[in-house]
């Protein structure tokens, strides 16, 4: 009988077990979510300005978002090209432009003959502007992004909102269900969106283009923050690697911005300038407070993206002091940006994460005097070569538009001359090949018909989109660019272009770093992990497996 007991008794501890167990699991399979996503894109940020610029950098910016996140320091982009649209794009699909449709900021298309912008959408019309800029949406974009899951996955009820200066930085982010899109128009010094949104302006937009910030902030000249002699991680101040604005006879500090931008677009001017992220900092903050976002009951997301540091680089170069001060203030800025969401909804209420839409090489002319293989490409000179070979050879230049280094044939001659296309891009490709800055070639046939798994061949076939890409694709040698003489561009497969920061901070993220190798791609399939809703439609991306498990 005691025999009978005991085990009894025992039964019934292993069911009690078993049955917490199964309730603790529960639990965890319905773990709450933050109440507000904030994903952050800077616009042409190199990996190693982290350590280049970490002694000037307060302590509330990103040093808080590495000391108390988690850093993904060894982030990678998985194809080419590496431009702002697509950059963007991937980050919040999951996937690169062969599925996503995103394979430039413009491209040429096939259907019209005409280029096409990444999120030109004649359809709709500006709001708050009458400018062209505002016929904008995110219509070319071929997948959902985790804005869109979110949105769906609580029956609409998330907010979600994006805003750039760049109108692609904040439309595409946003995708296709968003609540609201802004970005910045020059010719009124504020923002604006599309009907693809909204047929007006929100009060509290209209309240905040009256405060003519962008006006206010282009009103004094642009000085060092620091003491000029401090900033010893950037070449010297006079050097011939950046491009001199119309007006000054150097680029050298300090810019009076107040006569500059007569001849230097206005208003828009503020782009090329640290106060371009200041100005998209306040619009941030003001966009948090007067959405109640973070205050609802479903998860709300803001995609913000600082787009000045790619005008800035653009322009004066990676090793200049105005991009170091540049860096100096943006730190600022995140760091307020950082401490108003903090009392907004708490940090652990709060899910953050910090990257960049591409990073940029060094001056080509730089690298040259110091010895270092770099050039330039003269692609036109290089075109008008091609399509005189074309004529000698097919008896017509067969070229309809070269753009992002992709060749595309006129499919209506070929078959009118009767010509064999797979022929055709054979030749194209082994002319280009011998170029003295082409690095490889490839050919609409070869990426349909082969798989690569490593290299810039595979980067190339990631950006290769079949319906949109064009029929033969160049890859330059590292460090050659087809750009002015000063500073700087991007969109390479190299390091120096898609290696970037990715930084997670906030809800349920524990201190850390990891050199693992980690693909833009993920961050969309890591997101969804975290906010427990379904990948985006096209995601090829991984869950990033140290920061879900």
């Amino acid at each position: 009988m005691k025999k009978f007991i005991s085990i009894l008794f025992f039964t019934c501890c292993i069911i009690v077990i078993a049955q917490a167990q199964k309730t603790d699991q529960s639990k965890k399979a319905v773990a709450p979510n933050p109440r507000l996503v904030v994903g952050i894109v800077v616009d042409q940020m190199r990996y190693d300005y982290i350590y280049r610029y970490w002694n000037k950098f307060g302590s509330d910016g990103f040093k808080k978002l590495i000391n108390g996140g988690f850093f993904c320091r060894n982030t990678n982009y998985n194809y080419v090209p590496t431009y702002t649209g697509p950059g963007h794009t991937a980050i919040y699909t999951g996937t690169t432009p062969a599925v996503n449709g995103i394979i430039a900021n413009d491209w040429y298309d096939k259907s019209t003959g005409k280029n096409l912008y990444c999120a030109q959408d004649d359809n709709v019309n500006p709001v708050g502007s009458v400018a062209p800029e505002g016929k904008r949406s995110p219509v070319n974009m071929l997948t959902t992004t985790i804005t869109d899951e979110l949105r769906i996955s609580s029956n609409m009820k998330s907010k979600v909102i994006g805003i750039a200066l760049k109108d692609r930085s904040a439309i595409l982010p946003a995708g296709h269900t968003a609540n609201a899109a802004y970005w910045y128009d020059g010719s009124i010094g504020g923002f604006i969106t599309s009907t693809y949104y909204m047929n007006e302006l929100p009060a509290w937009v209209t309240d905040f283009n009256k405060k003519e910030l962008a006006k206010k902030y282009l009103s004094t000249p642009w000085n060092t923050l620091l003491p000029i002699e401090q900033y010893t991680e950037s070449l010297p101040d006079d050097n011939k690697y950046e491009t001199v604005a119309k007006g000054e006879t150097k680029p050298v500090f300090p810019h009076n911005l107040p006569e500059l931008q007569k001849l230097n677009g206005g208003l828009n001017m503020i782009r090329a300038t640290p106060f371009g992220n200041s100005l998209t900092k306040d619009f941030a903050i003001e966009t948090i407070q007067k959405e109640s976002m973070g205050k609802n009951t479903a998860t709300d997301f803001l995609a913000v993206s600082f787009s000045s540091p790619d005008y800035i680089g653009h322009t004066y170069g990676p090793n200049s002091v105005e991009q170091e001060d540049d860096y100096i203030r943006l730190d600022k800025d995140i760091a307020e940006l950082l401490k108003f969401i903090d009392a907004q909804v708490g940090k652990n209420n709060a899910l953050i994460f910090l990257t960049a839409d591409h990073a940029a090489p060094e001056v080509p002319n730089y690298l040259s005097d110091l010895k270092i293989p770099s050039g330039y490409v003269h692609e036109r000179k290089m075109i008008d070569s091609l399509k005189k070979h074309l004529l000698q050879t097919f008896g017509d230049t067969l070229v309809l538009s070269y753009t992002n280094q992709q060749v595309f044939l006129n499919h209506k001659i070929i078959e009118l001359k009767k010509l064999n296309l797979i022929q055709v891009e054979d030749d194209v490709a082994f002319f280009l090949q011998n170029m003295s800055a082409v690095s490889e070639v490839l050919t609409a046939n070869t990426l349909n018909n082969s798989q690569f798994t490593e290299g810039s061949r595979y980067l190339m076939q990631k950006g290769f989109n079949a319906k949109r890409s064009g029929d033969v694709l160049v890859n330059y040698l590292p460090a050659y660019m087809d750009y002015m003489p000063t500073g700087t561009t991007h969109g390479s497969p190299y390091s120096y272009d898609t290696h970037v920061p990715l930084i997670f901070y906030g809800f349920n993220i524990k201190q850390g770093s990891s050199a693992e190798q980690v693909y833009i791609t993920d961050i969309a399939a890591t997101l969804a992990m975290m906010l427990n809703v379904q990948f985006p439609n096209g995601c090829t991306g991984k869950p990033i497996s140290f920061l879900v498990k």
